[in-house]
């Protein structure tokens, strides 16, 4: 007999209300710290959509609904089409740890693992262009 799969990350943190608040606390980090003035100016005015769009994603990402994955591109294609330099993946990474160390409850072993991952995740999207680089 096969023992049960254990529960997901998604399922362990308290799903849907968790992830979305940790997904809102870091636009709200982004929008009122100057710190991540540059990261924030990457964004539209309304950030309604990519707060739905981040929550959408870290419940899939954990293992909850995978709408978002259904839905067409991967997170990697969606923002080749930005200026991603090392500080501005720097500055994501920050705000997102913020956002997860923020939440009350969380099992510390859950936040760490996440907040690094995503972190590796935001400095694999670097992509500011050597030619770029090379022409200054």
């Amino acid at each position: 007999m096969n023992a049960a799969a254990p529960p997901s990350p998604y399922a362990r943190m308290g799903g849907d209300p968790v992830v979305g608040a940790i997904a809102n606390r870091f636009y709200d980090i982004v929008t009122q710290d100057p710190v991540y003035a540059e990261l924030r100016a990457l964004h539209a005015a309304d950030l309604t959509a990519v707060r739905h769009g981040l929550t959408r994603f870290l419940i899939g990402w954990l293992g909850g609904p995978r709408d978002w994955f259904e839905r067409g591109p991967c997170i990697m294609s969606l923002h080749r089409a930005f200026p991603i330099t090392p500080a501005l993946a720097d500055q994501w990474a920050l705000a997102m740890t913020c956002a997860i160390a923020g939440q009350e409850d969380l099992d510390p072993a859950i936040g760490d693992a996440m907040a690094e991952a995503l972190g590796h995740m935001a400095r694999g999207m670097i992509n500011f262009g050597l030619a770029d680089a090379s022409a200054a």
